[in-house]
């Protein structure tokens, strides 16, 4: 189903560990699943009842654009940090490296409309009372 397929691509490369190749190629098969999905997507059911086979439809579509938007984020993220270990952002022994210089703040996607690519857009976050510290997993 494209539900499932959906899960498997942002499983594969958008999941715990993740890196730049893997999140590209996540967005362009994600894009081409929702082509397929709108190309091909047939709801049964009438108007005259509550058609749960369309309310599902629906939700896998809005799942398309946040998967496509969760791998756009991950992308962007050019860090490990929390629970995501961007490959390309480790330290030597392998512990996870964050960049806090260009990463600390919070970031909401802006939906510019259905032909426009959505806007990120960036709050500061500012500690004043707590130090920022690397924590260290071994």
């Amino acid at each position: 189903s494209f539900h499932r397929e959906l899960g498997q691509i942002l499983w594969n490369q958008c999941g715990m560990a993740r890196n730049e190749a893997g999140l590209k190629d996540a967005i362009e098969k994600v894009r081409a699943l929702r082509t397929e999905y709108w190309e091909n997507v047939r709801v049964p059911g009438t108007g005259e009842s509550l058609n749960q086979q369309l309310e599902y439809a629906g939700r896998v579509a809005d799942f398309m654009e946040f998967g496509e938007l969760l791998a756009l984020d991950a992308l962007e993220r050019r860090e490990s940090c929390g629970g995501h270990f961007r490959e390309e952002s480790q330290h030597e022994d392998g512990e996870a490296k964050r960049n806090d210089a260009e990463f600390r703040h919070v970031a909401a996607w802006e939906f510019k409309g259905d032909d426009e690519a959505p806007v990120r857009n960036t709050e500061p976050l500012e500690f004043n009372e707590v130090q920022l510290s690397t924590r260290s997993y071994k």
